[in-house]
């Protein structure tokens, strides 16, 4: 497995005013696949991907990544997981307004060291995957809905993660760029991309292969998407 989880708790606050989070989480994830974590607001969702993500920790239970124990490790490993593991994509998109689509895809690699010709290439040759070429000057205002979650999704990808982690993806979009987020989606995924997707939204979870559902902390799998394979 690429990913499991196993006996996640998560709380917060202490003693009578601690609220449980997340209870007894148990999720494996195989390479390549492409699920979708569906559930209301406050059911957990968000601090379950903010776990997957290295963002926070689980008070209890043990989360193997790549076959690493991801409990254990510190803040500085956490960081180079993030890196190199692991892409995001956020419903704000999260992009830096003073700077250039091209910009905002070099980001992570100026992290990993990379040099200035080379990153502009590479990020140059990633927007070029997402339709957006055209766009590699242009400033984030300059652009549309769509067209800066294909540049937040460019971004993600830049240093080839072994999982795509997104959250309410389509949440800040139109129908229509909402559905070419989910085709680009599809395409990474036939390309070998293991994506994890968070929504609460039923049309786009189904675009997903496999669907979960988390309620109250209560993560269960009770259907599969539409999309299913046999």
């Amino acid at each position: 497995m690429l990913l499991e989880l196993s006996g996640i708790c998560k709380n917060y606050g202490s003693g009578q005013a601690a609220v449980a989070a997340l209870k007894n989480v148990n999720l494996s994830v195989a390479e390549g696949e492409y699920i979708a974590i569906m559930g209301p607001s406050g059911s957990g969702k968000t601090t379950l991907m903010n776990i997957i993500g290295c963002l926070d920790r689980c008070d209890e239970g043990t989360y193997m990544l790549d076959g690493i124990d991801i409990s254990a490790m510190d803040e500085n490993r956490l960081s180079d997981v993030r890196l190199n593991k692991i892409g995001f994509v956020f419903q704000t998109f999260q992009l830096l307004p003073g700077d250039t689509a091209r910009d905002n895809v070099a980001l992570p690699l100026i992290y990993a060291g990379v040099k200035k010709a080379e990153r502009e290439k590479m990020a140059e040759e990633a927007l070029g995957k997402v339709g957006l070429e055209e766009r590699t000057g242009f400033y984030p205002n300059q652009l549309s809905g769509g067209q800066k979650q294909r540049v937040a999704i460019a971004r993600a990808m830049i240093n080839h993660p072994r999982i795509l982690l997104a959250d309410e993806p389509t949440g800040a979009l139109d129908q229509a760029s909402g559905r070419q987020v989910m085709e680009l989606f599809e395409t990474l995924n036939r390309e070998g991309t293991t994506i994890i997707m968070i929504t609460h939204d039923a049309s786009v979870a189904k675009n997903a292969k496999r669907i979960c559902y988390i309620v109250d902390g209560v993560l269960s799998e009770k259907g599969t998407g539409e999309n299913d394979e046999e």
